[in-house]
């Protein structure tokens, strides 16, 4: 990849925030910053996006592109990513993650032994069926706006790789861990597909990108607040 290093930058994306949040927010400062300078912005200037949609309740990396850099966005969307997320098992929601319905899920707590078992079958090549609340168009419609209007979904199941899975700790009902997965995987999936391997629900309560690729958060030029 041919990298246009002075127009990406690395953002520390926070909770709350969606991804256009922050594209919103840089677009704003490169106007203001023109302005001070007694430039009118032009189209150009203004042409900001970003490299990998994070979850509103989602932390972490993101990368911000302007300018021509903006054509390269499809090469950064291929690329590998490393997450860090926390599971917490014994309860499903609607979306997920902490913002859609919870629903209690009965069941014994698993042991340390079967959360370790769960995990090393989902590494691998898996098949994921993503969410429906994702940004995934279906028929032109973004997923998530046609869930949100009750309509049905018939969501194509995907190929993706979980290269690594590792487990950081567990102390019931919460599951720390750290993945390094292939484009295109959900953590919230694999998060629900843990839980159901182990028979208990799970929902992703926590997560951070670290890494994209070559790009990691270590190296970020700006935390959005």
């Amino acid at each position: 990849m041919n990298k246009d290093t002075a127009n990406i930058i690395l953002v520390d994306k926070p909770a709350s925030w969606t991804s256009f949040d922050v594209v919103a927010k840089i677009r704003g400062q490169i106007r203001r910053e023109l302005q001070e300078k007694g430039q009118k912005p032009t189209k150009k200037q203004l042409r900001v996006g970003h490299a990998g949609t994070l979850d509103p309740f989602a932390t972490g990396l993101l990368i911000i592109l302007k300018g021509d850099a903006c054509k390269q966005a499809g090469e950064f969307l291929k690329l590998d990513k490393t997450y860090e997320f926390t599971a917490k098992l014994g309860e499903n929601s609607t979306t997920g993650d902490p913002e859609g319905e919870i629903t209690p899920v009965s069941g014994t707590s698993p042991s340390k032994e079967a959360v370790l078992e769960a995990l090393d079958s989902l590494t691998g090549q898996i098949t994921q069926i993503p969410p429906m609340y994702s940004a995934i168009k279906i028929g032109g419609e973004r997923a998530y706006k046609l869930a949100r209007d009750g309509k049905d979904i018939d969501m194509p199941p995907r190929q993706v790789e979980i290269y690594r899975l590792e487990l950081i700790s567990y102390q019931y009902p919460y599951i720390k861990a750290v993945c390094d997965v292939s484009s295109g995987t959900y953590i919230r999936t694999l998060v629900e597909d843990i839980g159901n391997y182990l028979k208990s629900g799970a929902h992703c309560t926590e997560l951070r990108r670290t890494k994209i690729g070559e790009y990691d958060l270590s190296d970020v030029d700006s935390v959005i607040n």
